[in-house]
């Protein structure tokens, strides 16, 4: 190994560790947050309709915390990577906004990058669920059958390698803002973690109307860890609706 490549190796490796610390770091401090909220206080101190009947016991917190560190080693290889081809000039990541057209692309581009991810979502995430993969890639987040807010990063390794490369591929083809990219983050990292909460923290009236019926909640999602064959999708029922897996809203269970 040459000393330009030796160096490459380095840079990537030092851009890895300190991914993998800033990922750990935004999981304990989110979760632990909504955790905090939703479970650590009395009942009557939330505001928030509770989607469970049983209270998250140490043995399956631990579990989901375990699994979500694993996972989190694999999120952050193709993360190191597409940080390491920005820093190259090699991505479609640009910070410039020179025109109105530069504005108005950018919350376009969230939402193609939403629905990439949400479209490449439902169908790995409907094919685990055939038996043949079930077991060996899927169950470990199963094993939530009531989630918390710890469970929201909470797969087997093999299921993170399989959902780990749909955005940053992505970045590499289709333009996008700096801060668009913080965004999608910010609404993935929300949405893994407050649709595994146990709690519905949207109001009965946004559920009930456009939003929910639309976009995924903890009310939609939490029926998926009860019924096995329905809402599949991550982010938007539009999947769910179009090939009839959209069983609507769970009850407390």
């Amino acid at each position: 190994m040459n000393i330009t490549n030796t160096e490459t190796f380095s840079a990537f490796a030092v851009t890895y560790a300190l991914l993998v610390l800033l990922i750990w770091g935004r999981y304990f401090l989110i979760a632990g947050l909504f955790y905090w909220l939703l479970w650590g206080r009395s009942e009557d101190k939330v505001w928030a309709t509770r989607l469970s009947v049983k209270r998250p016991t140490r043995k399956v917190v631990s579990f989901e915390i375990t699994m979500s560190l694993f996972s989190s080693l694999i999120y952050a290889l193709p993360g190191a990577l597409v940080i390491e081809a920005y820093k190259a000039g090699g991505t479609q990541i640009y910070t410039e906004l020179s025109s109105p057209l530069a504005w108005a692309w950018i919350p376009v581009s969230i939402f193609i990058y939403l629905a990439i991810h949400d479209t490449y979502f439902y169908w790995t995430h409907r094919a685990m669920h055939d038996p043949k993969l079930f077991r060996t890639m899927h169950l470990a987040h199963h094993r939530s059958r009531h989630p918390t807010p710890w469970a929201g990063f909470s797969f087997h390794p093999w299921e993170s390698i399989i959902s780990a490369w749909p955005l940053p591929l992505a970045v590499f083809f289709i333009p996008i803002h700096l801060g668009a990219v913080v965004a999608v983050l910010i609404v993935m990292t929300f949405a893994s973690i407050a649709n595994h909460a146990g709690w519905e923290i949207f109001p009965q009236r946004m559920i009930n109307g456009v939003f929910g019926r639309h976009i995924i909640s903890a009310t939609h999602h939490n029926l998926h860890h009860t019924d096995y064959s329905a809402n599949y999708g991550l982010y938007f029922r539009f999947w769910d609706k179009v090939m009839r897996t959209d069983k609507g809203f769970a009850e407390p269970a």
